[in-house]
């Protein structure tokens, strides 16, 4: 009986720790405005508190699952239980509130509307923390000693995650780049500015604050003014981490030699 209540542990540990990185991804990537008002928890809170509600969510979990591993104190054994619960019952009530909303159980990549499956899923984990609630043993004593019903486990969670079809479809069918949603603007900005042309060309702009900027196929362009009033044109790729960067200078007087075409209409 022992080894059937320390079965689970490891499973809820690694559920909670996932949700946390996935949240706070979503959060930190910058998605474009209103994108956070289609995934559970932010869909039930006003939109200010949107991604404070979703960074609260994911605290929340890394509490829980820290106290998991470590330690056997019941108020963390308990406190998941609740928390799946608590879960069950939201995700209730956005399959009937709000039929077009996520979960957000994963962040961005649980944004299919709310199913059964999903619903499903948090029962078990219910289930499972409330098996866990007496095991004798932390997280990490438990994880060292693997069965059949951890399998068992994985493969319930594993048939009631509609993220794992999500994931793989996204790895069968991904678009190019030029098609895909791109980071905000502000976080592009923000990688410009930790970039080496950028800080090359620093000192010579009249300010900090690009005056135009536009999207063109897999590039973001931000437009600058120098202290010649030459515009200084940064190009920053919208794929990667840390995306490539390119610069160049428009002088004024070539920008006024430029020949005026005469618009054609379709």
């Amino acid at each position: 009986m022992t080894r059937v209540m320390e079965s689970q542990l490891p499973l809820l540990i690694v559920l909670l720790v996932l949700g946390t990185i996935a949240k706070v991804a979503t959060v930190w990537s910058g998605r474009e405005p209103g994108a956070l008002s289609k995934i559970g928890p932010a869909v039930l809170v006003p939109g200010r508190m949107q991604a404070p509600a979703l960074l609260l969510c994911a605290v929340v979990e890394a509490v829980l699952a820290a106290g998991l591993l470590l330690t056997t104190h019941p108020i963390f054994r308990w406190g998941t239980v609740a928390f799946f619960a608590m879960s069950t019952y939201v995700l209730v009530e956005l399959r009937r509130r709000r039929p077009d909303a996520g979960c957000g159980c994963f962040g961005e990549v649980s944004s299919a509307p709310v199913g059964m499956r999903s619903i499903g899923r948090t029962v078990a984990l219910t289930g499972m923390a409330g098996l866990s609630v007496w095991a004798p043993a932390p997280g990490w004593l438990a994880a060292t000693q693997p069965s059949w019903l951890m399998a068992a486990g994985v493969a319930v969670l594993a048939a009631l995650s509609p993220e794992i079809e999500e994931m793989l479809n996204r790895v069968r069918f991904r678009a190019p780049c030029e098609q895909r949603r791109a980071p905000a603007e502000s976080v592009t900005l923000s990688r410009l500015r930790s970039s080496g042309p950028w800080r090359a060309h620093r000192g010579e702009l009249a300010s900090p604050e690009p005056h135009d900027t536009w999207r063109e196929l897999c590039w973001r362009f931000f437009a600058f003014q120098n202290h010649d009033q030459d515009d200084v044109v940064f190009a920053v790729f919208l794929s990667g981490r840390h995306p490539a960067v390119r610069v160049a200078v428009v002088s004024a007087v070539d920008t006024e030699s430029l020949p005026e075409y005469t618009p054609v209409s379709a």
